[in-house]
Parts: C-alpha cells; sequence; structure tokens
C-alpha cells in the first residue's frame, strides 16, 4: 500500500463536452468525485493523499470558466472543512495570495481547526506548481546556513511539508505526464495512467491503481 498518493484530476472538460455540457458542469461533477474519492482512499489505508485542483497555469484558461472554479472552490470549503471532523489534517500547497480575501480566510480557518489531527493528511493544490514551488524553497533556503543544508532541510520547506515524498501519482484522462506537479516529491514515485476521466473515476478504479502498485518492484535507483 502506498503511503502517499498524489492525484491529477484530469478530464473534467472532455467529459462535460461528450455529454453537450458547459465545462463547469465537468468540473462540479469532479469535485463531487474528489469528495469521495477522498473516503475511497481513507477506507483502503492510504494515509497521505495530494490532490492537483488548480494549478498557477490554470490562471490562463477563460475568464468565465476561471470564475466558475472560484465559485465552486468557494461552495466546496464547507466540505472540505467537515472532512476535518473525521481526524483529517487539512492544509493548501500554493500560493494563496493570488485568491480573494474571502477565500484566503477561510484556507486558512480550515487549516487551522484541522493542524492537530493525524488520521489522515490531506493537502489540495491551489496555485500550485512544482516549479515554483521549488523556487520558492531555494529562495528561503538562500537566506540560511545554504552550504551546509541537507535534502531535508530543503523539502521541510516546501508547500507539502510535512508530507512524506510520493509512492504513487495517478493522472485520470489519458495524457502521460505531470504537468508540474510535485516534482521533486515524485522523484521515484511510481506513474499511473488511466483513460478514465475523473467524473467517472470510482472506487474500483482507485483499486486497480493499488493494485497496480502492489506489482511494482520498487529499487529507488538501486539494482
Amino acid at each position: 500500500m502506498p503511503a502517499h498518493v498524489g492525484i491529477i484530476m484530469d478530464g473534467n472538460g472532455r467529459w462535460a463536452k461528450k455529454r453537450g455540457l458547459p465545462r463547469s458542469a465537468g468540473h462540479s461533477a469532479g469535485a463531487k468525485v474528489f469528495r469521495r474519492s477522498v473516503e475511497d482512499f481513507r477506507a483502503l489505508g492510504v494515509k497521505y493523499l495530494t490532490y492537483y485542483a488548480f494549478s498557477t497555469e490554470n490562471w490562463k484558461r477563460p475568464a468565465d470558466e476561471v470564475d466558475a472554479l472560484m465559485r465552486l472552490l468557494q461552495s466546496y470549503l464547507d466540505d472540505i472543512r467537515k472532512m476535518a471532523q473525521k481526524n483529517t489534517r487539512i492544509f493548501f500547497a500554493g500560493d494563496k495570495s493570488a485568491f480573494s480575501d474571502n477565500i484566503i480566510d477561510r484556507l486558512e480557518e480550515i487549516e487551522r481547526v484541522s493542524e492537530n489531527n493525524d488520521g489522515l493528511y490531506l493537502c489540495i493544490g491551489l496555485n500550485y506548481g512544482g516549479r515554483a514551488e521549488i523556487l520558492r524553497a531555494a529562495k528561503r533556503l538562500s537566506a540560511g546556513d545554504i552550504q551546509n543544508a541537507t535534502e531535508d532541510d530543503f523539502e521541510r520547506l516546501l508547500y507539502t511539508s510535512p508530507m512524506p515524498s510520493a509512492d504513487l501519482i495517478i493522472r485520470t484522462g489519458g495524457e502521460q505526464r505531470l504537468s508540474n506537479f510535485l516534482i521533486w516529491q515524485s522523484a521515484y514515485a511510481e506513474l499511473y495512467f488511466t483513460d478514465v476521466l475523473w467524473p467517472d473515476f470510482e472506487k474500483k478504479d482507485i483499486i486497480a491503481a493499488l493494485d497496480w502498485f502492489a506489482g511494482r518492484q520498487r529499487r529507488f535507483g538501486g539494482v
């Protein structure tokens, strides 16, 4: 069983297009799958989850789609907060400063009320990009004793700290790339790609990914 699973939720727009629906309908359907999948992973014994919800590049999408995503985020923050009642520590990876004051306040409040939980660690990437994360950590590290810095020192400065390195990255939707997700953390992760679009992703698909992972032989660079 992987300890840390990263999920690239891809395919919302194509799911909606196939049904003659606006892209916002796909994002709404995908948000419901996110909530359900968290509980499925929890039940299956995964301890750490990181979801790629909104990247630094997603701001380049059409303004109406970005606005719809922001409205969807606000509507689902209450559901995310309720997860804290199930001993879930929730935190958000990425630069929060790009969001409205109302969203920032709610994100920080969710992190605060869940900070002592230790059952499931749930990290959600919002305005997140792996390159920006590494650059931010490097700048913060340069303010200290950079000559004697270790990889552990660097990892503590990443958005995802205290999450361990990723064991498994799952990407739905058929594309086969990381798209700037967990670049440092996925150095030795197993990469699982499925053609299933995110709104159609079910528990059986999670089990298929975990079964595939169980059959991998991990050497971490060794023979």
